[in-house]
Formats: C-alpha cells, structure tokens, sequence
C-alpha cells in the first residue's frame, strides 16, 4: 500500500494541524476496531479521517495512499479490503502472525509564497514538486516544508516488541510502555524523538474520544523530560488521541504586526491508543 502520498492527503492533515486545538478543532486520526483481538487469524479494520468530534464521522475521509503496516517480525504487510468513502476511509488487515502490528502514515507537503511582477504569490503541493511550481523569476521566497506522522498498533492474541522501535526520522512519539496494554489510572511512559535524538521541553496533547457523549474534551497537556521521555496517567477507559508539533508555534502577532514567517521546516507526530478498564 506504499504510495506517495498525494497532494490532497497532505494538504488536509496540515490544515487540520494548523487548526486551534479547541473542543471544536479538526483532527486527523488513525483508529483501529481495537487495540488487542484474539482468535485464529483475527481481522482488525482501522479507519482514517479528520473530524470536528475526536474519532467520531463528522468530517471529510483521510487518504491511506502512503500507510506502512508492520508486522510482529518488524516486516511489511499489506492490508486489504481498501474501502474509499467521503467521510472516512478504511482498511483491513488479517493477522496472520501473533504479536503487534503498527500502522504508520507519513506524509509530507510544502506551502511556499513569493512574489513574480510585484504580486504576491501563494502555492502548495508536495515537496517534490516544489522546484518545478516556483518560476525562476520569482522574488522574496519563502518555503515551509512540514512532515507529519500518524500512528497506532494493535495485537493479535499476544503482544510483542520488535514494531516499538523508532524510525528515526522525523517527530515520533514512542512508546516506552506497551500501546496495547494500556490501563485507566494507570500511567504509561512515552519518548519523544526527533530524528531519532530524544527532544527535551516538548509539549504533547492528551486528548480523550467521546466528548459528543460526554460534553466536556478533558484534554490535557504533559511535557516531556531533559530525555524526552513524558508520563500520562490515564484518566479513564477511552480511545486517546496524543499530538506533538515542533518547533513551537509562535504567538500570535499584537495587532497592527506583521505574522511571523512559518519556520523552514515542521514536523507533526500524531498517536491513538486504546485505554482499557484493569
């Protein structure tokens, strides 16, 4: 299923990151019919989308065209079962083999403004299409390029450990303990990594599912260690959505003051884990 990914799924998972992180921002999600299954080959769906309301339908379909999944062994494998709708997407997996499986999409897109005859000029794409948008006559440009990850495990009969190392590239939010085992009043141990390094003084989003049933978000917000490692006690049984951007975004410009230009590069690591009752 590794494709590059297209300009529209880039596009749609930066505008929602850019958002305000509101009880009404848009978010973009991988969430999977659960975290842990059992059985002889059981089969696990993971939907794809951005919504209003955290991991409810609300919004428009996440495109699947750069999903990676690993297998237990840390080898790919391919889902099937590719469904497209409007609002979300949708893939399926049979697991074969006993142990985790992690779900990763990683996108990336640029947006770039400069001016051409004394206008001001706007574009966004994909990075690699860049060079050949930009005319060779224009002026004052300046280019934002911002990689994002999305990412989610499940477990078939056993967990296992080999799909918990990181990439090492780009923002990551790694697990330190298992995703799939994760308990309501207990606290579980995250790193973030960026490029592999451990990033210190990183504030991540802790956000719980449900609040259209709920009414209160109840999201909160940890900070990570001088070893980039961060605590969340769960606070209760529920799907959480944890998001980390970097670097920090700057305050917003007193009025009368020009916005600062976006920084050359961003990078966005988006987790869903699943919290279970002990």
């Amino acid at each position: 299923m590794k494709h590059r990914p297209t300009v529209s799924t880039s596009l749609a998972i930066l505008l929602a990151l850019t958002l305000s992180s509101a009880a009404q921002a848009h978010r973009p999600w991988l969430l999977p019919s659960a975290s842990e299954v059992d059985g002889k080959e059981p089969w696990v769906t993971v939907d794809a989308a951005v919504s209003e309301n955290l991991f409810d339908v609300d919004g428009n379909a996440l495109k699947l065209d750069g999903l990676t999944i690993s297998g237990p062994d840390g080898q790919p494998v391919s889902g099937a079962n590719v469904l497209q709708g409007k609002q979300r997407n949708s893939v399926e997996l049979k697991l074969t083999q006993p142990g985790t499986y992690k779900f990763s999409l990683v996108t990336a897109s640029a947006m770039a403004s400069y001016t051409l005859n004394g206008e001001t000029k706007r574009w966004r794409g994909h990075p690699d299409e860049l060079a050949q948008a930009i005319p060779a006559q224009a002026e004052a440009l300046q280019v934002s390029r911002t990689h994002q990850r999305l990412e989610t495990y499940v477990s078939a009969n056993q967990s296992s450990t080999q799909v918990l190392k990181p990439a090492g590239s780009g923002l990551e939010l790694l697990p330190l303990s298992h995703p799939t085992e994760l308990l309501a009043g207990d606290a579980s141990r995250f790193r973030v990594l960026l490029d592999g390094k451990p990033l210190a003084n990183q504030q991540v989003a802790v956000v719980p599912g449900g609040v259209r049933h709920r009414g209160v978000l109840k999201d909160f917000a940890v900070t990570s260690d001088s070893q980039g490692e961060f605590s969340v006690k769960w606070p209760f049984a529920q799907h959480y959505w944890l998001q980390a951007s970097y670097p920090p975004r700057a305050p917003a410009p007193a009025a009368g003051q020009p916005r600062p230009a976006p920084p050359a590069q961003r990078f966005v690591s988006v987790l869903t884990v699943e919290v279970t009752q002990p």
